[in-house]
C-alpha cells in the first residue's frame, strides 16, 4: 500500500477516481491549451529576446506557468488572485466583520471566496494596464487607439479568470487542489526549457557545476520530503466520562502538529510581494523625467534576483509569511478548548490557559525550523548562481519545493479516496 505504484493501480481501478484523475488531465490540457494562444499587437520575437536578458522576466514566466513568454491570454497566471488572498486574509484579521464571517464554516468560505474572487478583477485590470505600459516602453507592443488598449486589458482580464475557473473545478471535481495543481503544472512545462537550456546549453558552464547543482536538487527534493511530512506528535489523553446511562472508557490519542504547517504558500505570498520593486522600476526605467528614470534604474538594479537586498527582503518575507500562515491555519486557543470540552488533556499540562501556552511554545519552535527551511530554499537559486557560476537558474528551490508538495498532497488525497473505498466495504 505504501508503494506509489499500487496506489496509482488501485486509483485506477476505482471508478470515481478514476473519473477524477481524468478530468484533472483534460483541465490541463485546456490550461496548457489557452498557454500558446497569444495575445494579438505583441512582437513575441522582441519579447522572447526580453526574456533571455532579464531574469526578472524569466521568475515571472515560472510561475505563470510560461504563458507569460508566449503572452498568451493567460499572461498574468494567477498572481492576482494570489494577491487578492493575500489581502482578503489580512482584511479578516482586521476588519471583525470579516473575522466573523470567516468562523461561520462553509457558509463563509465560500462569502469570502467570491469577495476574493471581486477584488481580483480589479488588480487584475491594474496589472494588465501596467503590462501593457512596460512592453510599450520596451518597444514590444506599438500605440494602441483606445478599442485596441480595451480590447489588450479585457483579453487578460478574461484569460486570468478562465485560469481561476479552471482551477475551481480542479479543486471542486478533480484532485487536491487546482490553484496549487496549475502552478504545478506551469512549473513541470518549463522545466525542459528553463533548467535543460541553463545547464547544459551554456558555453562557459563546467559539466561538474551541472553535476553539482543536479546532485543539489535531489538532496533538496529529500529535504522537502523529509520537511512536509516531519510532524511533532502531542500526546492527548482522555479520562472516563459518563454520558446518560452509559460510561465511556479512558482513550489515548495525539495532536499533530506539522513542521511545515504553511506548505507552499509564504513563498507564493512573498515573491508577489519583493517582485513588486523591481516591476515598478522597470516600469518607469524610460520615463521622460531623467531623475525620475535614473531613481527607477537603481530600484531595478537593487531588487535583482542576484542581488543581495532582493534575497534578504525575500528570506525575511518568507519567515514572516510563514508565522503569519501558521497562526491563521492553527490556532492554539481554539485547539486547547476543544481539548479541554471533550474531557481531553496532555499529561502534565493543565486544561486551559496552561494547554492553550504549551501548545503555543511548540508552535513557535517548529514553525521557527519550518520557516528557516522555506526561507533558505527561495532563496537557493541565488546561492546556487554564487557556488557555481550558472546563471539564470530560476527552477531552483521554490519550483522543487511547489512541485514535490503538490505530488504529496495528490498522492495523500489518493490514499484517503482509497481508504474511504476500503472501509465503505465493511459498512455494507
Amino acid at each position: 500500500m505504501n508503494n506509489p505504484i499500487n496506489k496509482l493501480k488501485l486509483a485506477f481501478h476505482d471508478r470515481e477516481l478514476r473519473r477524477k484523475i481524468f478530468f484533472t488531465f483534460f483541465i490541463i490540457l485546456i490550461f496548457r491549451l489557452f498557454a500558446f494562444l497569444p495575445v494579438p499587437s505583441v512582437d513575441l520575437t522582441k519579447l522572447q529576446s526580453l526574456f533571455k536578458s532579464n531574469q526578472f522576466f524569466s521568475l515571472l514566466d515560472i510561475f505563470s506557468g510560461g504563458t507569460l513568454i508566449n503572452f498568451s491570454v493567460m499572461a498574468l497566471g494567477l498572481g492576482p488572485y494570489i494577491n487578492a488572498s493575500i489581502i482578503m486574509q489580512l482584511l479578516t484579521m482586521v476588519i471583525p466583520k470579516l473575522e466573523a464571517l470567516s468562523k461561520e464554516g462553509e457558509y463563509g468560505r465560500t462569502k469570502i471566496n467570491q469577495y476574493t474572487r471581486l477584488l481580483t478583477l480589479p488588480i487584475t485590470i491594474a496589472q494588465a494596464v501596467g503590462m501593457y505600459a512596460l512592453l510599450k516602453n520596451q518597444g514590444i507592443v506599438s500605440q494602441l487607439d483606445f478599442f485596441q488598449f480595451f480590447s489588450f486589458v479585457a483579453t487578460i482580464t478574461a484569460g486570468s479568470y478562465i485560469l481561476l475557473w479552471l482551477g475551481e473545478l480542479i479543486s471542486e471535481y478533480g484532485l487536491g487542489n487546482g490553484v496549487s495543481m496549475l502552478i504545478f503544472v506551469g512549473i513541470i512545462a518549463r522545466i525542459p526549457v528553463v533548467a535543460v537550456q541553463s545547464l547544459f546549453t551554456t558555453s562557459n558552464e563546467s559539466l561538474l557545476s551541472s553535476a553539482m547543482v543536479v546532485g543539489l536538487m535531489m538532496v533538496v527534493v529529500f529535504c522537502v520530503v523529509f520537511v512536509n511530512q516531519a510532524v511533532r506528535k502531542v500526546p492527548i489523553y482522555y479520562a472516563k466520562r459518563i454520558r446518560g446511562n452509559r460510561m465511556y472508557q479512558g482513550a489515548s490519542n495525539f495532536l499533530p502538529l506539522r513542521l511545515n504547517q504553511a506548505g507552499v504558500i509564504p513563498i507564493i505570498f512573498a515573491i508577489s510581494f519583493v517582485l513588486f520593486p523591481q516591476l515598478i522600476g522597470n516600469f518607469l526605467s524610460t520615463a521622460p523625467n531623467k531623475g525620475v528614470a535614473q531613481i527607477a534604474q537603481t530600484i531595478a538594479q537593487l531588487f535583482n534576483p542576484q542581488g543581495l537586498l532582493y534575497n534578504v527582503i525575500y528570506f525575511v518575507l518568507v519567515i514572516g509569511f510563514t508565522f503569519f500562515y501558521t497562526i491563521i491555519v492553527f490556532n492554539p486557543e481554539k485547539i486547547s478548548e476543544e481539548i479541554q470540552k471533550h474531557g481531553g488533556f496532555i499529561p502534565g499540562i493543565r486544561p486551559g490557559e496552561a494547554t492553550k501556552k504549551y501548545l503555543q511554545n511548540i508552535l513557535y519552535k517548529i514553525t521557527t525550523l519550518g520557516a528557516l527551511f522555506l526561507g533558505m530554499i527561495a532563496i537557493m537559486p541565488a546561492l546556487i548562481s554564487s557556488a557555481t557560476g550558472i546563471k539564470n537558474l530560476v527552477i531552483g528551490g521554490t519550483g522543487v519545493l511547489i512541485v514535490v508538495s503538490v505530488v504529496l498532497e495528490t498522492f495523500k488525497v489518493i490514499e484517503t479516496q482509497i481508504a474511504m473505498k476500503s472501509y465503505d466495504k465493511f459498512s455494507r
